[in-house]
């Protein structure tokens, strides 16, 4: 069987409801930019040697796909009908390891410059990306009607990996 369908030959492309729109739409703007963050936080998964580091990310990772299948859809309803969603209880999550995080770590007063290690400058990739995703879903949000726990979940993400990603990997560099 075929990888390709030839069906966006046109510059169109089947959402998860099977709504067909253009690829240059704010909509698949905004989920190809959670699947770059996806991708880039893959990579730095594949980089951690930390276990810990890597179940968290791995579990963000899954999480993503979620996030993005929600806003491949039209249709909320069927998808949320058919699939995981992202809850409260993802927010939690992200709350818990970031204030786990704070209160181990001393208090940073300066910036630190990415590239101590090849995952913790591929972190920093993953935040910028986050950044600019989130920027996005905000846009995305004026325009489309989206749960507001994925504003919430996205918004924490990104603070996770500014609040993690510079301090906690800049300070354990040898467990990646």
């Amino acid at each position: 069987m075929a990888i390709y369908t030839k069906g966006g030959d046109k510059g169109n492309t089947s959402l998860y409801d099977g709504q067909r729109i253009g690829k240059d739409s704010l909509r698949v703007e905004t989920y190809g930019l959670f699947d770059e963050l996806n991708a880039n936080v893959s990579l730095a998964d594949k980089m951690c040697v930390s276990k810990e580091n890597k179940e968290i990310l791995q579990k963000i990772e899954y999480k993503m796909f979620f996030l993005q299948g929600e806003i491949a859809t039209e249709d909320t309803d069927k998808f949320i009908a058919n699939s995981v969603i992202i809850t409260e209880d993802d927010v939690n999550y992200l709350e818990s390891i970031i204030d786990k995080y704070t209160d181990e770590l001393p208090k940073v007063t300066s910036f630190i410059l990415p590239g101590a290690s090849m995952a913790g400058a591929q972190l920093h990739i993953c935040r910028t990306v986050c950044r600019r995703a989130e920027r996005q879903l905000v846009r995305f949000a004026k325009e489309e009607t989206i749960r507001p726990v994925l504003e919430k979940y996205v918004n924490r993400m990104s603070d996770f990996s500014i609040l993690w990603l510079d301090q906690k990997i800049m300070r354990t560099i040898s467990k990646l």
